[in-house]
Order: C-alpha cells, then sequence, then structure tokens
C-alpha cells in the first residue's frame, strides 16, 4: 500500500495534489482544519482509500497528537509513504517593530516547527520498520531574498530549507531510503495571494506588484504547479535535501 499525507489538503495547492495523487491510485491522509468534500468524493470514485483528519497546526499539542496516530496508522501495511507539508501562512505582513506577537507565534509554529515535527515523527517510523517515506517541503522563494514586510515568512521558509538539506544529508550518510526535499512552488493563483493583496503599501512595500501579477495572469494555477510536484515525487530520482524550484520542472 502506499500512502500520501498531505497537510493543507481542504484547498489550493493541497487539494490538487491531493487530487492528483488519487488519480495515481495513492491512499491519501489528508490534513486539514476543514475537509474537502471533493477530494472525498473523488476518492471514493477511484476506489483509493481515503482519511481526513482535523488539526490546527498552529497548536503544539494537537500536532503531536494527530500525526502520532497518522503514523501509526500507515506504517502497519504501507510500502512507500509521501508526506507533503503543505500548509502555511504568511501572516504577519507588517515591518519590524510592528509585528503582532500572536501572528508571528503561529507563523513560526505552522510554517516551521510542525513541519519539522511531522518530519522527526515520520522518519523516526520509517527507520523502525524500513519503509520508504519521502517527504516534501513547500517552501518559498522567499526563503532566498529579504522581501519588505515579510520579514517572519522569509525566515522560515529559510529554516525550512536548512532543515531539508541537514535531515537530507544525515539520511544520505545513514544509507537511509527515505528521501527529504524541499519545492519552491512560485506565485500561484491561491487564497495566500489574496491575502498579499489585500494588505497596504505600507506594510508591504511590493503590493502593486503582486496585484499586477494577478492582473496581467502571471499567476499559475495550484492544478499546473501540483503537476510538477507529483511527477517530482513519483519518479526515480530525487536528491536528497534538495531545494526544487517549479520553473526548473515545468
Amino acid at each position: 500500500m502506499k500512502y500520501a499525507v498531505i497537510t493543507g489538503s481542504s484547498r489550493g495547492l493541497g487539494a490538487a495534489v491531493a487530487q492528483q495523487l488519487v488519480a495515481e491510485g495513492i491512499n491519501v491522509i489528508s490534513v486539514a482544519r476543514h475537509e474537502n468534500t471533493e477530494l472525498k468524493q473523488a476518492a471514493a470514485e477511484a476506489g483509493t482509500g481515503y482519511m481526513h483528519f482535523t488539526c490546527n497546526l498552529g497548536s503544539e499539542e494537537q500536532v503531536q497528537n494527530v500525526f502520532s496516530e497518522i503514523a501509526e496508522t500507515v506504517f502497519k501495511d504501507a510500502e512507500q509513504v509521501f508526506v507533503i507539508n503543505n500548509a502555511g501562512v504568511i501572516e504577519p505582513i507588517e515591518v519590524a517593530g510592528d509585528l503582532d506577537s500572536s501572528l508571528l507565534m503561529t507563523n513560526v509554529q505552522v510554517n516551521l516547527t510542525a513541519p519539522i515535527m511531522i518530519c522527526n515523527s515520520f522518519l523516526q517510523k520509517a527507520k523502525k520498520t524500513a519503509v520508504e517515506t519521502v517527504i516534501a517541503n513547500v517552501t518559498s522563494g522567499a526563503a532566498e531574498r529579504p522581501i519588505h514586510g515579510w520579514s517572519i515568512y522569509c525566515s522560515t521558509k529559510a529554516a525550512i530549507n536548512m532543515f531539508t538539506m541537514t535531515a537530507g544529508l544525515e539520511l544520505e550518510k545513514a544509507g537511509s531510503s527515505s528521501k527529504i526535499v524541499a519545492f519552491s512552488p512560485g506565485i500561484m493563483d491561491t487564497d495566500m495571494q489574496a491575502t498579499i493583496r489585500s494588505s497596504s503599501e505600507k506594510a508591504f512595500a511590493e503590493l502593486e506588484t503582486f496585484k499586477n501579477y494577478k492582473e496581467s495572469g502571471s499567476l499559475r494555477s495550484p492544478e499546473t504547479v501540483a503537476g510538477a510536484l507529483v511527477k517530482l515525487l513519483l519518479g526515480s530520482h530525487l536528491e536528497n535535501g534538495k531545494v526544487y524550484k517549479v520553473n526548473d520542472l515545468l
């Protein structure tokens, strides 16, 4: 049995990836605050396994409990496990000195702490069971350059890249069959982009540029980006610890 655990699977890139993996006959474990009924229906029609777990990734306790349960479930009969840490938040969009502490803490928990906890849990299980596990951490080009108003988002994405590269190095040194990579999806037409466009120019200097992405049709569809990620994960040439960029895959 092959399983794919996908966070943020209720919409956007996560939903698109889940739909495409269902089409590939892979059992999908959906993790989000709300269930995607279209995904549930697609899995039923395809005859593939499907489960949904409600989880607030902003809660360390929920992440620990929910993903321990998921790991226990999938590793019982898995021959291969995929984990796509897709969920993320952009807020707070604000300059340093005006950051909201609550939003700051949530960003770090959702974008960095939760994915690391999930990776740690699944790599531990993979080692104990000798089940090949393939992890993709969704990152951003913001990890590689400073962006006005995005100090926390840039920082958490840079950190998840370094975690991925280091964990990949460790897996290679251990001779593990498991893989961990990061995937930078570029700019997509998602709810996160809508959040960005609703910010103020005072808080986010590149506001007009991002508005123009939408108006000029420059935003890729989540389905297109999901296709690149799914093809990458199902291929046989993943390089441990590498940060893959969608522009190099399309």
